[in-house]
């Protein structure tokens, strides 16, 4: 019998040797077939490569074969990167983006070096250190911009009403955004935290912003933290934010990777701010990661309610790892699961988007309260705002920039704003007049097949259909305009925030949002209404 067991171990132990060998085998083999077709297209392929782009390709399209949040960052994509994960980068802190031929100036973050230099929204940059601008997009430019902290770039600007061109001389500098863009009151009962990232202190920031909050407001009796468009990051600022309002000693999360002795369990560690003061937690289809972890876990511990739309359903852990050069790797280390043992990280996925499954595909846990809360896709809220995004239309308007460069003509011949609270625009026909002497088309799918059977017409040698397909068009647009002119108050909305932005920074913008945002208004019907407040507490 003891023969046969040694057998058996050495058997056993050789068996686990030649898999072990055979994979590290495989993987060598291949790495060198990879580098000697590399060197052999680099060596002889009849139009000149770039080294660097055609191995990020190679590696991009290998990262796509897993899952999408495994990517490579090259040398070119670290300031990106420091941005994301770290709300910091060394530049100039403005945002742009390319409009027409040139990039232009969309944000200017206060008292950073595009600020003090005099940059204006609406710029365009026709030039940088001399280098033509002109059917550059934003990423390219940004990677001139963005530098060595106190080295010096030259702008060549072209101002709106202005004919002259302006050289102006900046100063990079580390450009620090704040995680908590925003704090306030909503009204004099209810009070407001924006967070827009789980970057360095974002904990630390909402503790002192509801620290804030309570001490100037003392009858404070509800807070709205708003986590829409949030995208994640860090996993213990996740559990910091949860901290502010759940009692210490609590679990948040736990993390479950391929290695058992590497799964971890997050609990919150210090004294709460305050465990009861009602809570609405805002979410929408971009709040991933992090976000999920904060509203899942107030979920799960039935501690408040969550306001707006179903988040993004990512489940998953990365880790970054040098890869030499000052590149990096990063890569999905774990999943995690939150207090009810829920994971939401979608299990399908088309062009690189969640698809979100009915409940009836996923599976059900429970919340303390005993209310029935599912896995596989993203946090569904306790009540859903189904007119939070933009009417298509409206959509269209602001993707092809028209509010922005409306409002840029507008000021052209506008006095300066007095009392930016107040402020209301209130000349809408002035705004459908710019959309049709700039030819606005609505290219909604009906739009689409009408245009494509105008083709088909055309092909007719009878021409029988045309008459009846150009009045469809002519239908068609007179429909435009009359759904445009229905959604007036939306678009004036938006119109005002653009307006107040440029006269004081993102926080007036902020603050005019509030005003009319369908899931700040739902979530304050929800604070005032204490019953309903329970009730969306309570097990069914």
């Amino acid at each position: 019998m003891k023969k046969i067991a040694l057998f058996a171990l050495l058997a056993a132990l050789c068996s686990g040797f030649f898999i072990d060998y055979n994979k590290h085998f495989e993987i060598a083999k291949n790495l060198e077939i990879f580098a000697n077709v590399y060197k052999e297209i680099n060596a002889h392929y009849v139009d000149e490569t770039d080294p660097a782009k055609l191995m990020k390709s190679g590696i991009d399209a290998m990262l796509h074969q897993l899952d999408p949040f495994t990517n490579y960052i090259s040398e070119v994509q670290i300031e990106n990167f420091r941005l994301v994960h770290e709300g910091k980068y060394n530049g100039l802190g403005v945002r742009a983006k390319k409009i027409g031929d040139y990039v232009t100036i969309t944000e200017v973050y206060k008292n950073y070096p595009g600020d003090q230099a005099g940059l204006k929204v609406g710029d365009q940059v026709i030039a940088v250190n001399g280098l033509e601008g002109k059917g550059k997009d934003s990423e390219d430019l940004f990677q001139i911009l963005r530098g060595i902290p106190k080295s010096e770039v030259e702008l060549t600007i072209k101002r709106p009403g202005q004919q002259e061109f302006m050289n102006l001389k900046l100063v990079r500098d580390e450009v620090n955004i704040p995680n908590v863009p925003y704090s306030g009151k909503v009204n004099d009962s209810i009070g407001y935290i924006l967070l827009t990232t789980f970057t360095d202190n974002a904990g630390k920031n909402v503790r002192d912003a509801f620290k804030k909050l309570k001490s100037e407001n003392p009858n404070l009796k509800g807070v709205i933290l708003d986590l829409r468009d949030n995208g994640g990051g860090l996993l213990h600022e996740a559990v910091e934010v949860c901290n502010v309002f759940i009692p210490q000693g609590q679990l948040v999360s736990t993390t479950r990777s391929k290695f058992k002795e590497k799964d971890q369990a997050y609990h919150t560690r210090q004294m709460p701010e305050d465990p009861v003061i009602p809570l609405v937690t805002l979410i929408n289809g971009r709040s991933a990661s992090a976000s999920e972890i904060v509203s899942g876990t107030f979920q799960d511990l039935d501690r408040g309610v969550i306001v707006g739309q179903i988040s993004y359903g990512k489940g998953l852990v990365q880790n970054t790892k040098e890869v030499g050069y000052n590149a990096k790797v990063k890569l999905t280390i774990a999943k995690y699961y939150i207090p009810s043992g829920r994971c939401i990280q979608s299990v399908k996925y088309e062009n690189g988007e969640p698809v979100h499954l009915p409940d009836s595909l996923r599976v059900p846990f429970k919340t303390r309260n005993g209310r029935t809360v599912y896995d596989g896709g993203g946090v569904k809220p306790d009540l859903e705002v189904t007119d939070a995004n933009y009417p298509e239309v409206v959509q269209k308007i602001l993707d092809h920039d028209f509010i922005f460069n409306f409002v840029t003509e507008m000021q052209l011949s506008s006095a300066a704003l007095e009392d930016l609270k107040k402020f209301q625009f209130e000349d809408f026909q002035s705004f459908k007049l710019y959309l049709r002497k700039n030819g606005f088309k609505n290219d909604n799918e009906f739009q689409k097949k009408l245009d494509e059977l105008g083709k088909l017409a055309g092909k007719d040698p009878f021409k029988a259909y045309e008459k009846s397909i150009d009045q469809l068009k002519t239908q068609a647009e007179t429909s435009q305009w009359v759904e445009i002119e229905s959604h007036k108050e939306l678009i004036n909305n938006l119109i005002e925030e653009e307006i107040v932005g440029r006269a004081a920074y993102r926080e007036a913008i902020i603050q005019k949002r509030m005003d009319h945002d369908p899931v700040v208004l739902a979530a304050l019907n929800v604070l005032r209404d204490q019953k309903k407040y329970q009730s969306l507490l309570s097990k069914p």
